[in-house]
């Protein structure tokens, strides 16, 4: 069984410049994701797909191969995810190299390790899901959440039946962590989106996950990792 691996990495970021290569604790942000993929030993080939030379070089500094650049159609910042894994497999086909399965990392996710992403392989297989990723459950029950009204300021629930509800009694709501999503190349590419109705997930702690969408995010990331090698150097 064929796998492959794709860290979609385009170089116009606006709030962050550079943001795919930009040092994180003194390494590439890009590197980890590359790391981890090889590491995992799950993947034939580790890409990147850029449009950009810098970043293709980085890449192949840390081990990735970059077959091809990315096209200027994919390139802006209205391609989707699903926009560049089309392009990529169809490229790979178009050398005849095909691929059972397929897993898409960000170039952005430096909490992503070689554990993750095999204990999501086999959730993709030994249940035969079309596509699995990681999750993260919401610090606070979703049922009881607030809206603002728009013209006075009111603070109204979305779900005012729950307003005396227990946390505890409420079922626990999960998000997208945003790292990763492996998936069985055909069924992905037939029906051209990520989230099927056969779709399943690995839990992370808040502490594995961390949006970074502007500077401050950054240092949070930064936060969060130290913390994590600190307590893998205690034990």
């Amino acid at each position: 069984m064929s796998n492959l691996a794709i860290i979609p990495a385009r170089g116009g970021s606006k709030r962050i410049p550079k943001k795919n290569i930009k040092l994180f604790l003194g390494k590439p942000i890009i590197a980890y994701s590359i790391e981890a993929a090889i590491n995992s030993g799950l993947f034939d080939e580790v890409m990147v797909s850029t449009d950009n030379s810098e970043i293709a070089e980085i890449a192949k500094l840390y081990g990735a191969t970059v077959p091809f650049m990315r096209s200027d159609e994919n390139s802006d910042d209205f391609a989707t995810t699903i926009d560049v894994i089309e392009e990529v497999l169809s490229e790979y086909s178009n050398l005849d190299k095909e691929f059972n399965n397929t897993c898409c990392i960000y170039p952005t996710a430096p909490f992503i390790d070689d554990q993750k992403l095999v204990k999501a392989y086999k959730h993709l297989i030994d249940n035969d899901f079309d596509c699995v990723f990681p999750v993260l459950k919401y610090g606070f029950p979703i049922q009881r959440s607030l809206r603002k009204d728009e013209k006075n300021g009111e603070v109204l629930m979305f779900y005012p039946e729950n307003l005396n509800a227990r946390s505890q009694d409420l079922e626990p709501a999960f998000h997208d962590s945003g790292q990763f999503y492996f998936f069985n190349t055909k069924v992905i590419l037939k029906e051209k989106r990520l989230w099927t109705n056969n779709t399943g997930a690995i839990e992370i702690s808040e502490l594995e996950g961390q949006d970074i969408d502007n500077e401050v995010d950054w240092k949070l990331a930064e936060i969060k990792y130290k913390i994590i090698n600190e307590k893998k150097n205690s034990f």
